[in-house]
C-alpha cells in the first residue's frame, strides 16, 4: 500500500505545512475568535451603557436621558468627550479614528491582516466614551474593528501562518457584526462583501463558524431580543414595487449626500489651524449646540429608528431628523471622532422611508401605505447605498424580520440605491475614506501597490522582434526556437508596424514543410491592430489592459512610436504578487 504525503511547501516562505492540519487548526481558531469577538462586543456595549448612565440624567432610554438633562450638559458633554478622545487617538491610536471598517479593509489589503494589539482596547474605550457622551456615531463599525483586531492578535500570538491572518481578521469582523445584531448571515456577508476579502472559498466556512459562534453567545449575553421593533411585513400589492424603486433612487441620492458631506466635513476640519486633538472637541461643541434644538441626533439613534418602525414618527420630524442626523454624523466623523456610519445610515433610512410613505399617503390616501414597512425598507436602501453592499443590506433587514415577503421589496430598493451611487458617485463611504488616504482598493487588493510600480522599472528591454520585410520562413524559425513566440514587427524606420504571433503563423506552418522555401514576408500575416501602452504607464494600467483585451503581452511605446520594451501578462501578475507580498512582510515586521 502506497502512502501519499499531504505535506506541502509554501513557495514564498519555504515553510512546509499540512493543509488538513491547517484547516482544522483554523476552524478551531474560528470558534475561539467568535467567542472573543462576542466578548468584545458585550464589553463594548457595557462600557457605552455605563458611560451614558454616568454622565446623563436617568431615564428608560438614552433619548429620554438627553431630553431630561440640563441644557449646559447637552452643550458641553459631547465637547468634553471629544477632547479626551482626541488626546487618546492622537497620542496612542491614530487607527482608532473614524468608522473602523476602512481601517480593517486597509489592514487586510495593505498589511496582510496586521492590526496592532492595542487597538482592541483603545478603540473600545474611545468609541464607548464618545457615544456615552452623545456623539452621533454608530457602534457597528467599531465592533468590526474590535473583532478584527482580536482575530489579528490571536493569529499572531499563536504564530499562525501569515496566509491565515486575513481569514482570522475577517472572522473576527464577521463575529463582531453577528454578535451586535444577533444575525450570523449578516456578519458573514459583511465580511465577504464589504471587507473585500481575497481568499479561497474553502475559508468561507471558517468565517461562518466564527459568526455563528458569536451569535450564539450574544443570546447568552443579551437574551433572544430583537435589536429593533420590526413590524410584521405584509406585501401583496406588486404595484408597490414602483414606490420601492423610487425609494431606492432617493436612498441613493441620500447616500451620495452623506458620503460627500463627510468628505466636506473632513476637508473643513483639516483646514482649521488648531492641534488635531482639539478638533473632536470642537466638533462635539457644535454637535451639542445642535442637540439643544434636536436632541434625537445624539447617540446611536436606535430610539428614532424604533419610532419610525412603529409608525409614530411624524412627517415633519422625520424630514428634520433626516437632515440633522446627516449633518451631525458628518460633523463627528469629519472632526476626527471614532465611530461608525452603519447605525446613522439606519436612522437616515428610517426617516427617509417615513418621509416617502407619509408624503404619498397625503396625495394618495387610498394607498394607505404602512409607515413602519417603508421605514424598514428605507433602512436597508440607505445602508446599501452608503456601503455599496446590497446583499448585506437585504440580509440585515431580513434577519430583523424573518419575513420572506420583504425580500423582493428590499432587493428592488437596495439594488437601485447601490446602482445610483455606483453610477453617480462611484465609491462607498468606506472606499471614499481610503481614497482620501491615497489608497484605492481593487478587488480586495491595494491598487496603490500597482500604481506605484512604473512599467519602465519592470519591462523587458531585450526582446525578439521582426521587420515587415523579413520572410515568413525566418519568422517560423523564430517561432519554433522562442519560448515566447509573440513578436513586435518594426518597419524600415524601426517604428512599430504590427504584431506577429504563433496563431497568425499556424496556417503557414501547416502548409509549409520546407522552411527554406517560400517568398512570403511578415507584412502579409502580421496583425496591424495593435494593443499597446505608453512607456510611462504603471502596472495598474497594464493589468487592466490585459484583463480587458486578453492579449498575452503589451509593447510599451515611446512618444516617437518606437518600442521601449514589452511586458508579458504572466510577468505583470507575478510582479504584482511579489511586490504585494513584500509589502505585507514589511508591515508584519513593524
Amino acid at each position: 500500500m502506497v502512502s501519499h504525503s499531504v505535506t506541502k511547501t509554501d513557495k514564498r516562505t519555504g515553510h512546509s505545512f499540512n493543509p488538513r492540519v491547517q484547516y482544522v487548526l483554523l476552524m478551531s481558531f474560528s470558534v475561539a475568535i467568535g467567542m472573543a469577538a462576542a466578548g468584545g462586543a458585550f464589553l463594548f456595549r457595557w462600557m457605552i451603557e455605563n458611560f451614558q448612565h454616568l454622565f446623563w440624567s436617568g431615564g428608560p432610554s438614552f433619548l429620554d436621558m438627553a431630553v431630561s438633562s440640563p441644557w449646559w450638559l447637552t452643550l458641553l458633554l459631547p465637547c468634553a468627550g471629544g477632547l479626551v478622545a482626541g488626546i487618546i487617538i492622537t497620542r496612542w491610536a491614530p487607527e482608532a479614528k473614524g468608522p473602523g471598517v476602512p481601517e480593517v479593509i486597509k489592514a487586510i489589503a495593505v498589511r496582510g491582516g496586521v492590526i496592532r494589539h492595542r487597538i482592541t482596547f483603545l478603540k473600545a474605550l474611545v468609541t464607548s466614551l464618545l457615544i456615552g457622551c452623545g456623539a452621533s456615531v454608530g457602534r457597528e463599525g467599531p465592533v468590526v474593528q474590535i473583532g478584527a483586531s482580536l482575530g489579528s492578535s490571536a493569529a499572531r500570538l499563536f504564530r499562525l501562518d501569515p496566509s491565515m491572518l486575513p481569514v482570522c481578521v475577517a472572522s473576527g469582523a464577521a463575529a463582531g457584526i453577528s454578535a451586535t445584531f444577533n444575525a450570523p448571515l449578516t456578519g458573514t456577508l459583511f465580511a465577504i462583501e464589504i471587507l473585500l476579502l481575497d481568499t479561497e472559498m474553502s475559508y468561507v466556512s471558517h468565517i461562518i463558524v466564527a459568526s455563528v459562534t458569536a451569535s450564539a453567545l450574544s443570546k447568552l449575553f443579551w437574551g433572544d431580543f430583537p435589536t429593533f421593533e420590526a413590524p410584521k411585513f405584509i406585501f401583496n400589492n406588486f404595484s408597490e414595487l414602483i414606490i420601492f424603486f423610487l425609494l431606492g433612487i432617493l436612498a441613493g441620492l441620500v447616500s451620495i449626500a452623506f458620503v460627500n458631506m463627510i468628505r466636506l466635513s473632513e476637508k473643513a476640519f483639516d483646514s482649521i489651524p488648531i492641534p488635531e486633538w482639539i478638533k473632536p472637541g470642537l466638533g462635539g461643541l457644535i454637535l451639542g449646540a445642535m442637540a439643544l434644538k434636536i436632541p434625537a441626533i445624539l447617540g446611536v439613534g436606535y430610539e428614532a429608528v424604533n419610532m419610525g418602525l412603529t409608525g409614530v414618527l411624524p412627517l415633519d420630524i422625520a424630514i428634520l431628523l433626516l437632515g440633522a442626523k446627516l449633518v451631525a454624523t458628518s460633523l463627528c466623523i469629519g472632526s476626527g471622532m471614532s465611530g461608525g456610519i452603519f447605525a446613522p445610515s439606519l436612522v437616515l433610512g428610517a426617516a427617509l422611508g417615513i418621509s416617502v410613505s407619509s408624503t404619498i399617503n397625503m396625495f394618495f390616501p387610498e394607498l394607505a401605505l404602512t409607515h413602519g414597512q417603508y421605514a424598514l425598507v428605507g433602512m436597508g436602501t440607505v445602508v446599501a447605498g452608503t456601503t455599496l453592499a446590497p446583499i448585506t443590506a437585504v440580509l440585515t433587514v431580513f434577519e430583523l424580520t424573518y419575513s420572506y415577503k420583504i425580500i423582493l421589496p428590499m432587493m428592488v430598493g437596495c439594488i437601485t440605491s447601490a446602482l445610483v451611487v455606483r453610477i453617480l458617485n462611484g465609491y462607498s463611504v468606506y472606499e471614499a475614506k481610503l481614497l482620501r488616504q491615497g489608497i484605492n482598493i481593487l478587488r480586495g487588493h491595494d491598487e496603490s501597490v500597482m500604481v506605484n510600480i512604473p512599467l519602465k522599472e519592470v519591462m523587458e528591454t531585450e526582446f525578439d522582434y521582426l521587420h515587415t520585410t523579413d520572410s515568413l520562413t525566418k519568422a517560423a524559425e523564430m517561432v519554433l526556437n522562442s519560448e515566447f513566440p509573440h513578436f513586435p514587427v518594426l518597419d524600415d524606420e524601426n517604428k512599430l508596424a504590427g504584431i506577429l504571433t504563433l496563431h497568425d503563423m499556424r496556417d503557414f506552418l501547416k502548409t509549409t514543410l520546407d522552411l527554406k522555401s517560400g517568398t512570403e514576408i511578415v507584412d502579409t500575416l502580421m496583425v496591424r491592430t495593435i494593443v499597446s501602452l505608453p512607456a510611462d504607464s504603471n502596472l495598474k494600467e497594464a493589468i487592466l489592459k490585459f484583463e480587458r483585451t486578453g492579449v498575452s503581452f503589451l509593447p510599451l511605446m515611446n512618444k516617437d512610436n518606437s518600442v521601449a520594451g514589452i511586458i508579458k501578462s504572466k510577468e505583470a501578475m507575478k510582479i504584482f504578487r511579489d511586490r504585494r507580498y513584500k509589502n505585507k512582510i514589511l508591515s508584519a515586521a513593524i
